[in-house]
């Protein structure tokens, strides 16, 4: 859709991730999803803490496209995995993948969701950290082989798909809002969306 198309209040979703699109999409509300283009290399290379680092990457993520929709409510969103300290990203090849799900079998670890909800139109943003606490099961490496082989879920923060066959992992999962798992903390973004004067709600 042409930005000189949109009405004012359009939403739109900094991301082109295929399972945010499936989670905005439970909304009554239209949206556009636009890749924010934002280079994340510098970021982390600061050391900021795991919760930091993902609340500000969501806000750069939907600053990065302000300029091209200024009536917009944009929403960032990012997510890392974390253990013993240790910030676990998206594994990005099968054998890392295997190594860092062995690393989690039988582990706890818990899995931040950075959330920024900007008004474009006046730079003001609502900024929102969700946490979960994911408990692993043990797994062998032969299973671990065969899940990746079957999910590939190398782009995922964490290395595993939730929302597919990847729940077979995890023994329970302790948090507020499951769709933040997944990538989006939806009931959040709603009560942020309504306090910013948008009704999402159908």
């Amino acid at each position: 859709m042409l930005r000189s198309s949109m009405p004012p209040r359009t939403l739109v979703l900094a991301s082109t991730s295929q399972h945010r699109r499936m989670l905005m999409a439970r909304l009554a509300a239209p949206f556009v999803a636009v890749d924010s283009g934002l280079d994340e290399a510098p970021f982390k290379t600061l050391g900021l803490p795991p919760a930091e680092l993902v609340c500000k990457l969501a806000e750069a993520k939907a600053r990065a496209v302000r300029q091209s929709y200024p009536q917009a409510l944009i929403i960032g969103s990012d997510q890392c995995a974390e253990i013993d300290g240790q910030i676990l990203g998206k594994p990005g090849s099968v054998e890392a993948n295997v190594e860092q799900l062995a690393m989690l079998a039988g582990r706890a670890h818990r899995l931040l969701t950075g959330l920024c909800v900007l008004d474009a139109s006046s730079g003001n943003c609502q900024i929102h950290l969700d946490v979960h606490v994911l408990h692993m099961r043990p797994l062998t490496r032969e299973q671990i082989q065969r899940y990746v082989d079957r999910d590939r879920p190398l782009d995922c923060a964490g290395g595993y798909r939730i929302e597919t066959s990847g729940m077979a992992l995890f023994e329970r999962v302790e948090g507020q809002d499951t769709t933040a798992v997944i990538g989006l903390p939806m009931m959040q973004l709603v009560t942020t969306l309504l306090k910013m004067g948008f009704d999402p709600i159908v």
